[in-house]
């Protein structure tokens, strides 16, 4: 089921070897842009055209009332319920020790510098609500603010078909996380409703604009943040989910395949990548994907994903070059099945998030490690980071220098000025000291 790239003996860079879903994020966005100039000029009346067209809902109002919130948790499976609690719980734990602290440096007498970690205002959780409905996504992007600090925060979720509504489960995680600011808007024109603001049917109705949007969703929404990006800040566009396994011959084929198929489940474009030495655990693997997919809910769906170009076997000669290449995909999810488990992933460099040992399936962590499955994907991982409190807050220099230090220090600060042609610079410290 699994196609199949063969690195061994290969010294070539595998970047561009690797399997990798394609998106043109840059031609979506000239497809949305429309959406989103009308929704930034038109506001509610835009955002229920819109409404119609991409969710077959025509909405009265784009706020959902207090007490349908309420109501969704009042009426939540008690499973559901408790297993959100835990997941809150073990969240808050993780990301309450990801604060920042203001510090402050005394670079020299008289004069220091503070850093400040001030939460933005207001921001925009967007929850998507397509292919699957994601409760556990309002618990990843609500924690790490709320730790953070930040005074404001709005839900945005598609709505659904039968009830207008964000899915019930969606709106029963937002009174548990006590937001009761939710939003029946998705797709594109939520992201321009959140950047822009929007009047609504009423003043009540009206959603003021966020400072940064957060959260997954597809294509259109991805477009919609690269479109409003610099308006808003964004966490990262996010692309198709993907899973890399790094294994060797003590993984247990049963357990890899699962962990393929979980991915594969999210979307037809999802991406799932097993890399070995073992040609032995490869085969095995696809004799247990020949019995586990026919077996799974969303068996068209997994199919389509592990036999598109995206998914696929790498193998290797060693761990060493394994690593290499796990390290060139920047997997969004990154387990690690191999003897020393623990000592190969603490050699990653590039990932999104590690999961360690046979005990340590990604499924932990979209739900209940505590850590986060808001992560960076197509390669995002060699130079951005998950979302977490930090990506809420703003490190703010404090600058504080008395007469002295100032002096001290200003012929050095006239030099520089001068030498960048800016003498202006230099004569706004020597003001000072009336020459």
């Amino acid at each position: 089921m699994l196609n199949r790239i063969d690195l061994r003996g290969s010294r070539r860079d595998p970047r561009g070897l690797l399997p990798r879903a394609q998106l043109d994020v840059s031609q979506a966005v000239e497809k949305i842009r429309p959406v989103v100039e009308a929704v930034r000029h038109h506001g509610f009346s835009a955002i229920r055209e819109a409404g119609e067209k991409f969710d077959g809902v025509r909405l009265e109002r784009l706020r959902v009332p207090r007490d349908r919130i309420a109501a969704a948790l009042e009426t939540l499976d008690p499973d559901v319920r408790a297993a959100l609690l835990v997941s809150i719980e073990r969240a808050r734990r993780v990301h309450a020790d990801q604060r920042r602290t203001d510090v402050t440096t005394q670079v020299v007498p008289g004069g220091s510098v503070t850093e400040r970690w001030v939460p933005v205002s207001r921001v925009g959780l967007y929850v998507p609500g397509g292919l699957a409905v994601y409760p556990s996504t309002v618990v990843m992007n609500v924690v790490p603010a709320q730790e953070a600090g930040v005074d404001s925060l709005v839900v945005a979720s598609p709505p659904q078909r039968d009830t207008g509504l964000p899915d019930a489960r969606v709106l029963a995680a937002c009174a548990l996380l006590g937001v009761d600011e939710v939003y029946a808007v998705g797709g594109a024109q939520a992201i321009a409703m959140l950047g822009y603001g929007c009047d609504g049917a009423d003043e009540s109705d009206r959603c003021a604009p966020v400072d940064v949007i957060t959260g997954p969703g597809n294509i259109w929404v991805t477009a919609a943040k690269r479109l409003l990006q610099g308006t808003v800040g964004i966490d990262a566009e996010a692309g198709p989910t993907e899973i890399a396994i790094l294994a060797d011959d003590t993984a247990s084929p049963v357990h890899v395949a699962a962990d393929l198929i979980s991915q594969a489940e999210h979307d037809p474009m999802a991406a799932s990548v097993l890399v070995t030495d073992s040609p032995a655990l490869a085969d095995a693997v696809d004799g247990e994907l020949a019995v586990q997919v026919p077996a799974t809910k969303h068996e068209a769906r997994v199919r389509e994903a592990l036999g598109g170009t995206q998914s696929g076997v790498v193998l290797v000669d060693d761990l060493a070059q394994g690593l290499a290449v796990v390290d060139a995909y920047a997997a969004e999810h990154l387990e690690i099945q191999t003897r020393d488990a623990r000592d190969w992933a603490m050699r990653v460099r590039n990932a999104g998030a590690i999961f360690v040992g046979p005990w340590s399936p990604v499924s932990l962590g979209d739900y209940a490690a505590g850590s986060n499955h808001v992560l960076p994907t197509a390669g995002c991982a060699r130079h951005s980071s998950g979302l977490s409190v930090q990506s809420f807050l703003r490190g703010i220099h404090v600058v504080e220098y008395d007469e002295a230090a100032l002096r001290d220090v200003a012929p050095h600060v006239v030099v520089l000025a001068n030498a960048e042609d800016l003498p202006a610079h230099g004569q706004a410290v020597t003001a000072r000291f009336g020459s």
